[in-house]
């Protein structure tokens, strides 16, 4: 099917020229005003527009900026049509986004090739916006599934590292999934506003899983250890923290956003310092604490309380591990992370099933 033209002009005697010059090679639709082109583009979306300068009412300048103010009709390509062959004119012509311009009056090789020519080049520039959003889809797909494939492989790293300690796997996603739980009940109550935006949040949730991968450096003796460490084991045991800033820049380093590397880097190093400033392994106290240390600290003892050990039985219910999380406010943890994760303790008892 020919392509649609829209010729607008207030001398019908060039509509009529327009129509026999083009008429023969497309459809044309004609107009004697901007108040009837627009009230045809209202139901019709022609592949370009003709459009002369000087009319009453509304001059071609006026219905180039409606047109430009509207998004159903400014990808439309507009050829103006005048007999101001003026440098000024030409300029303002382009100026105000017009693709090309044509003298009047109308010399038909001109005029045919002038149309020829912007429709050539429209349907290359709509061929080519086809080709780079295909592209763009497909980059942001397989950026999709090599993130997916990063963070299977994460996961999958942290499970082998906590059965190392006769954890079942599950405390990485559970904690991954508490998480997630208190950065959204944060969020929807307004606390670290200035922090949690949408990027943030799901830094934090995809970086819990790597909290102890440090681990992997920690001995089996001491992780396995049944009963409780000597001084010189938990001294090692604390360099966990430690150990996973180089591990976690070799994994991830390089292939990974510099803002989830500086999260993940976080919460690994300082989940474990306490709100009073007696943790590990740099002592920070309370806001010192990185705000996804602090979220991950809460995260992780209920966790580590409420599931067995091979060091220690499970404590529950959960009511109960909350209890003992109330207890450690504004010394081990930040009380409003605590407060928000007990307000949750009906969707915990859902989610365990309690």
């Amino acid at each position: 099917m020919s392509e649609v033209i829209l010729v607008v002009d207030d001398d019908k005697a060039n509509l009529m020229l327009a129509q026999k010059i083009l008429g023969g090679t497309y459809r044309i639709a004609a107009a004697n005003s901007g108040a009837v082109a627009f009230k045809y583009l209202e139901k019709n979306k022609p592949d370009l527009i003709l459009l002369d300068i000087n009319m009453p009412e509304m001059s071609g300048f006026e219905a180039m900026e409606k047109l430009k103010m509207d998004e159903r009709y400014s990808s439309i390509p507009v050829v103006f049509l005048t007999a101001d062959k003026s440098v000024e004119t030409e300029t303002k012509c382009f100026q105000v986004g017009a693709v090309d311009f044509v003298g009047k009056p109308f010399v038909p090789d001109i005029l045919i090739s002038r149309v020829k020519r912007t429709l050539e080049l429209e349907k290359y520039r709509s061929n080519l916006e086809d080709i780079v959003k295909d592209q763009t889809k497909q980059l942001e797909e397989r950026s999709k599934r090599i993130s997916e494939i990063q963070n299977h492989v994460i996961v999958g790293m942290a499970n082998l590292i906590e059965s190392r300690d006769g954890s079942t796997g599950k405390h990485v996603k559970n904690t991954q999934i508490y998480v997630r739980m208190i950065v959204n009940e944060l969020k929807r109550l307004g606390y670290f506003s200035e922090s949690l935006d949408d990027e943030y949040m799901e830094n934090i949730c995809k970086a819990a899983p790597l909290h102890d991968i440090g681990k992997i450096k920690v001995p089996d003796s001491i992780l396995q250890k049944p009963g409780r460490l000597t001084e010189e084991e938990f001294m090692e045991m604390k360099r966990h923290t430690e150990y996973s800033i180089d591990i976690i820049k070799d994994i991830i380093g390089d292939v990974e956003d510099e803002k989830y590397v500086k999260i993940a880097s976080d919460i690994a190093l300082y989940h474990h310092e306490r709100w009073d400033g007696t943790g590990y392994p740099k002592g920070l106290a309370a806001e010192q604490i990185p705000l996804c240390a602090r979220i991950m600290a809460v995260a992780d003892v209920f966790d580590a309380l409420y599931e067995e050990r091979c060091y220690k039985s499970p404590i529950r219910p959960a009511g109960k591990v909350l209890e003992i999380l109330e207890k450690g406010k504004s010394t081990q943890f930040d009380p409003i992370i605590v407060d928000v994760f007990v307000s949750l303790e009906q969707d915990l008892k859902e989610l365990l099933g309690e």
